[in-house]
């Protein structure tokens, strides 16, 4: 019995050494974090016009300090601002016009309150479709539209260096991944496993390569040809999308001539996330909103992210402890590689949020509360409780058509 149970490990312990030489090899090294917008980038021709559409919803706590960061944009062309107030019961919509009005900007900001929420539309969605239509007629041909989410600071070179990257490179969709703030021990330990999933999941590289079908977009910080995102169907197209950004990114990639067009995906520290999350729920709650709705609501797919967690991150640490308990040198040895290559992917995200080396050690454990995360989202879906943000909950809303 004993040899039947280490042989199981060992062969366990193999494979999961296997998936981190796949994971490390051969997808698209995706765990370098090397895909930044360059320091210097700049474009030689005339700057098009851009229209800065800005969702908000509860913002209050920081509209202001978004707003005052677009404000002051260095950017040389012309720039037209539209917030959408998404029925917030605070004071977001004051704020915003206060802040225009202390920039000496109002004539160039409009804050207006959307509608009510269409039956079949997600709510950011709704939100960024009333500020599009509201673009005054003087700024008819804006070349490119910037989405920012009413919670991300900016640096005063981002837009400009998101346009030349646009221009520079013919792509049609170009974000940057907000830097996420870490603050207490939960964060410190949950939100870089967050950002290095999610290049997991979709490896920067492979989206910028108009060959694979790998889409993917950080919803803070989008820029968009607005001639292009027209062209596929504008905001209507994926107005039930719940998570909008990836499915936003699919669609104009496969809207384009796959030998023309491109989108692009960079990490940033010139787009900071000014929310902060306190404690274990707060995390909890923003992954499991949304984590069966990018499984597509499929059993068999949460079946399958359950089973490949378990194998890819449990299996190396467990087999290194439970092969030196059964005295398997072997199993000790396979689990002890597979760990530190997975530490070893994990050290680029950890420096990005300048933490101590021994924090790539707890990704076995990030991944576990990720995995009951996932599981948590799923059963709010079968209890019908779906997905709820802000006071707002979204019930039968589409889950496919997301980045892959």
């Amino acid at each position: 019995m004993a040899d039947l149970t280490s042989n199981s490990l060992t062969i366990l312990a193999a494979l999961s050494l296997s998936v981190w030489v796949y994971l490390i090899f051969l997808r698209g090294n995706y765990w370098r974090c090397d895909q930044r917008l360059p320091a210097e980038l700049d474009f030689d021709g005339p700057w098009p016009e851009v229209a800065i559409l800005i969702p908000a919803r509860n913002e209050a706590d920081s509209i202001g300090e978004c707003l005052a960061s677009v404000l002051d944009q260095d950017y040389p062309g012309e720039l037209t601002v539209i917030v959408a107030d998404d029925h917030s019961d605070d004071s977001t919509g004051e704020i915003a016009k206060r802040t225009a009005d202390r920039h000496g900007r109002e004539g160039d900001v409009t804050v207006v309150r959307a509608k009510e929420l269409p039956e079949g539309w997600a709510g950011k969605l709704w939100a960024l479709n009333e500020a599009f239509l509201a673009i005054p007629g003087a700024a008819p041909d804006a070349a490119f539209l910037w989405l920012s989410d009413a919670d991300i600071r900016h640096e005063s070179s981002n837009l400009r260096r998101l346009v030349a990257k646009a221009l520079s490179d013919d792509r049609d969709l170009v974000s940057l991944m907000a830097h996420l703030r870490v603050g207490d021990r939960w964060s410190r330990l949950l939100i870089p496993p967050f950002i290095y999933f999610f290049q997991m999941l979709y490896p920067f590289r492979w989206v910028a390569d108009p060959k694979k079908r790998t889409a993917a977009a950080a919803g803070g910080c989008v820029l968009l040809k607005r001639a292009a995102f027209e062209a596929a169907g504008g905001f209507p197209a994926i107005k039930s999308a719940l998570i909008d950004d990836c499915t936003l990114a699919s669609l104009m990639k496969a809207g384009r001539d796959p030998a023309n067009g491109r989108i692009w995906i960079g990490l940033s520290d010139e787009a900071q996330s000014l929310r902060a999350y306190r404690g274990l729920s707060e995390i909890w709650n923003m992954v499991a909103r949304s984590a069966y709705t990018q499984l597509r609501y499929s059993p068999l797919l949460l079946f399958a992210t359950l089973a490949g967690m378990g194998l890819t991150f449990l299996a190396p640490p467990l087999a290194l402890i439970l092969g030196a308990i059964l005295g398997d040198f072997l199993t000790c040895i396979l689990g002890l590689i597979a760990w530190a290559l997975m530490a070893a992917s994990f050290w680029p995200t950890v420096a990005l949020y300048n933490q101590s080396p021994r924090w790539t050690l707890t990704l076995p454990l990030a991944a576990t509360l990720y995995t009951m995360m996932t599981t948590s989202s799923a059963w709010r879906h079968w209890t019908g409780q779906g997905a709820s943000w802000k006071n707002r909950t979204h019930r039968g809303l589409a889950g496919a058509g997301q980045g892959r």
